[in-house]
């Protein structure tokens, strides 16, 4: 009788979820409400609630997925269009930051509340409060250097299986244009005419695809760290600029100077370009555990790690010379151990190839990409993987009418760091033309953060970004942010001779 009514519980407990879905339709929503405190110990209510969209709105059969979102309210209300939160990766889901007590989110979106209503959206395909979608990546070897060819390999094999692992699940459903629907579809769920978009690095190309697909409902925007349509894949010249403008502030730091050969940090790479163009190299390294390992690492790991250590947010310019002249000086055991994790089996969200292939790029900009100087330096890793293997994922090219960039009259504030190496400044300097009500501010040795975050030091920008985002007035938007030369980490051995 037992193991009866254990199967009995057991069919409930997994037939129930898909009950709950059968009685959802398109753009229904199921809202919780809870409280979380401010810095200054006052109760905030919030809402957190669940999206249900079809999966692919082009097809009349489409299952239902969930997709999870949180709102503010204004504490008191302007008038002003509710600020539409997007998030970057793809694949940061932030709702957590509720439960978790997140402070740096949470003071961001208690901040923009001061505004407007602030309506947070998680992506669809990777939400607390739907499904993740997870690939599977193979170990690479030790014993060979890492190539741009094994990279392509993997990609496409990752491709072909990805359908076979998610049975019933229609991965043609995860273009941008779903993306972007999937901000109208709350909008109106939660009853707003137009929305403000605030996005950084994907969160602004998704910010850009709404405004391209469904621009009556886009009052105003402010985009950080811009990843134009036809700019997911960076052109590999201008993200060296963004490094030669870190070296020239490392060039000049007492801290380093003993460190430094001939030409300073970047002659420190083009040695090290020269030095591997002879051959790998093998190293031993010894991990927390005792255990003792080797690594080859050969000319391509190199162009991979002359940026690996630049993308981690607001400290990407403080310890990046002190890596590069670790490595002229022949100390490869920090890069041998983040290549060893590196090369590690593991889990791949799989919306970031999804998306990225369903906008791919132009035959013009890509061109470009293959044929760029810096390329030399640099390599092919952050786009021959995705361009080869662009039609093995099932999500439709979105084609060059939705990739290139057209004029458009929504007002729009770019907010852009210098120093960014994951989506260069020529991106939003590009795009800015396009926008006929668009104004940019540059924040000099800005780095690849959020908006608020690159002006954090400037409360008279901020205070200017506030008045845009409520009222649209860009009379006191600044031209320009200088951010203060950073303490740069030093190598932690003795400079040689010292």
């Amino acid at each position: 009788m037992r193991s009866i009514v254990r199967t009995l519980w057991l069919a409930l407990y997994f037939l129930l979820p898909a009950v709950v879905f059968a009685q959802r339709r398109p753009n229904d929503i199921v809202v919780e409400r809870g409280t979380i405190h401010d810095e200054s110990g006052r109760t905030v209510p919030y809402e957190i609630g669940t999206l249900y969209v079809p999966e692919n709105r082009g097809k009349p059969d489409s299952r239902l997925i969930g997709v999870g979102f949180a709102r503010i309210r204004s504490p008191h209300p302007t008038g002003a269009p509710p600020v539409f939160w997007l998030p970057g990766g793809p694949g940061l889901s932030v709702l957590g930051a509720f439960t978790e007590n997140d402070r740096g989110k949470l003071r961001t979106w208690l901040s923009l509340s001061e505004v407007a209503d602030v309506v947070v959206l998680e992506q669809r395909g990777y939400t607390e409060r739907g499904e993740k979608l997870l690939g599977k990546r193979p170990a690479y070897p030790l014993d060979k250097p890492g190539s741009v060819t094994a990279d392509v390999a993997q990609m496409r094999a990752l491709a072909a299986a990805a359908v076979a692992a998610h049975p019933g699940k229609d991965l043609s459903g995860y273009d941008i244009g779903e993306f972007a629907a999937d901000v109208d579809s709350l909008r109106v769920a939660l009853g707003y005419d137009k929305v403000t978009l605030f996005g950084g690095s994907f969160g602004s190309q998704w910010s850009l695809a709404v405004m391209r697909l469904h621009p009556r409902i886009v009052a105003r925007a402010v985009l950080s760290s811009v990843e134009p349509l036809d700019g997911g894949y960076d052109m590999p010249s201008q993200v060296y600029a963004s490094l030669q403008r870190m070296a020239y502030d490392a060039d000049r730091d007492p801290g380093l100077k003993p460190y430094l050969p001939t030409g300073g940090v970047m002659g420190a790479i083009a040695a090290l370009h020269d030095r591997f163009a002879k051959g790998p190299v093998s190293v031993t390294v010894k991990g927390e555990d005792g255990t003792v390992r080797n690594v080859v690492l050969g000319a391509e790991d190199l162009q991979r790690a002359l940026l690996s250590h630049t993308q981690d947010g607001g400290q990407d310019g403080e310890r990046w010379p002190r890596f590069i002249l670790s490595l002229y000086h022949g100390h490869y055991e920090e890069w041998a151990k983040d290549t060893i994790e590196d090369r590690r089996a593991g889990d791949v969200i799989l919306i970031g190839p999804l998306a990225d292939s369903s906008l791919g790029v132009t035959a013009a900009r890509e061109l470009q990409l293959r044929s760029d100087p810096a390329v030399a330096m640099l390599g092919t890793w952050n786009f021959a993987s995705n361009i080869a293997s662009a039609p093995a994922w099932p999500t439709r090219d979105m084609g060059d009418a939705v990739r290139e960039p057209i004029p458009n009259d929504i007002p729009v504030v770019f907010i852009h760091g210098d120093w960014d190496t994951s989506t260069p400044i020529d991106n939003t300097l590009g795009l800015l033309p396009y926008f006929r009500n668009g104004h940019a501010i540059v924040v000099h040795r800005g780095a690849h953060n959020g908006a608020m975050y690159q002006i954090r030091n400037e409360p008279r920008a901020t205070r200017a970004v506030y008045d845009f985002l409520k009222t649209g007035a860009t009379q006191d938007l600044p031209v320009a942010v200088v951010l203060p030369v950073p303490k740069f980490a030093v190598p932690d051995f003795p400079p040689p001779g010292g």
